[in-house]
């Protein structure tokens, strides 16, 4: 009888060693989350454009001849009246000498009519000659007077051809391909230039914009929402190859003619270039202020996601650090962050981080957002750049 109760007593004590313990639930998983205020951002736009030089002239030849020689190296820098080209002189020295010639005939003639005509004078003062015969010499002395003046004109047309023979540099600037050689016969006004000169020490960026985002910025200004950026304000560039472009440049108009075909309108900047990087033709993009926009929400653009229907959600951790679905209502990008307009309000904590596998209702454990700071408007004190 002891024997069994001293077998029972070691089973019971075996099957109590064997029985496991339920283990403890898992805590809340962790999230990253920023608390949203109110800031500011500046506004920017990224536009398309070209390089266009600062001055270009296309050298014609104002005298038709035979070219005799070309006085410049292709692609070099040349300064303003730097002799390019000289064209025959010769038949233009010979008209230089007729008019001096016929000059010097009428200087002649001149003071021969006017002698005539104060003789004249002295006969019809006492009636020895008829008073037409008088008015007939004077009248002969005014035409040689004027005969002076037009052979005058004419030498000064023929000493203005001559030095047209000599075609020199209009502008200062870098110059192209000569598309004329020596022996060539060129016209006074042809359409083909003989080369072309363009200023790149500045250049010119033109760039295109849409007139409705234009309008909307400029609506937004009048209302007071946007502070404007101004005439002035600094503008980069991109490159080709996706460079920045060191020096900034300088806002200068925006056309005030809407293209019909495009609906866009051309805006245009400076910028220096005293390395020749920018040349003409060059397509680069720009990034230019638009204005600064104040009191507005910021949710960095990788905590939005979109639902089936494709409008912007967030989530976020709500009472009792519940997560909640919103769906935002966003107007445009500032840097990486949505200027969020509708569906957030000051002091809501938005999910940045490991909110990707969570559903609605789950229960949280929110940490700050300990990443690199994205959002402007939100506890990150930095204000980024914001672009279209």
């Amino acid at each position: 009888m002891q024997l069994r109760s001293a077998s029972l007593l070691l089973l019971l004590a075996l099957g109590a060693c064997g029985k496991k313990e339920t283990p403890p639930p898992p805590p809340p998983p962790e999230v990253g989350v920023i608390t949203l205020t109110t800031g500011s951002a500046t506004l920017t736009s990224d536009l398309p454009g070209r390089i266009a030089a600062f001055e270009t002239s296309e050298v014609r030849p104002q005298v038709s001849g035979l070219i005799e020689s070309r006085l410049f190296k292709e692609g070099q820098e040349v300064r303003q009246g730097q002799p390019l080209y000289q064209i025959d002189a010769a038949p233009y020295r010979a008209q230089v000498a007729n008019a001096r010639a016929a000059l010097a005939r009428a200087q002649a003639a001149i003071a021969s009519s006017q002698a005539l005509s104060r003789r004249y004078g002295q006969l019809v003062a006492i009636n020895a000659i008829a008073k037409q015969d008088y008015e007939n010499a004077q009248t002969t002395a005014a035409q040689a007077r004027a005969d002076v003046g037009a052979q005058r004109a004419a030498l000064q047309t023929a000493e203005i051809d001559l030095r047209r023979t000599h075609i020199n540099a209009p502008i200062s600037g870098r110059i192209g391909r000569a598309t004329f050689t020596p022996g060539a016969l060129v016209t006074s006004g042809q359409a083909d230039a003989l080369t072309t000169i363009q200023r790149i020490d500045t250049v010119y960026v033109d760039l295109t914009q849409s007139s409705a985002d234009l309008l909307k910025m400029r609506q937004q200004i009048l209302q007071g929402t946007v502070a404007g950026g101004g005439a002035t304000a600094r503008v980069r560039l991109k490159l080709e190859d996706g460079s920045a472009y060191p020096i900034e440049g300088t806002l200068q108009f925006a056309d005030v003619t809407v293209d019909p075909t495009t609906g866009s309108q051309t805006i245009r900047a400076t910028f220096r270039n005293p390395q020749r990087l920018l040349l003409p033709g060059m397509y680069v993009r720009a990034e230019i202020v638009d204005g600064v926009t104040r009191n507005i929400l910021l949710v960095p653009q990788r905590a939005v996601s979109r639902d089936e229907k494709g409008n912007p959600t967030v989530m976020v951790v709500g009472a009792g650090n519940k997560v909640e679905s919103r769906q935002i209502t966003t107007s445009r990008t500032a840097g990486a962050d949505w200027i969020v307009s509708d569906g957030l309000k000051p002091g809501d904590k938005v999910i940045v981080e490991g909110g990707m596998m969570l559903r609605p209702g789950a229960q949280v454990t929110p940490k700050p957002y300990t990443g690199k700071p994205e959002a402007g408007g939100a506890a990150a004190p930095a204000q980024p750049a914001a672009s279209k």
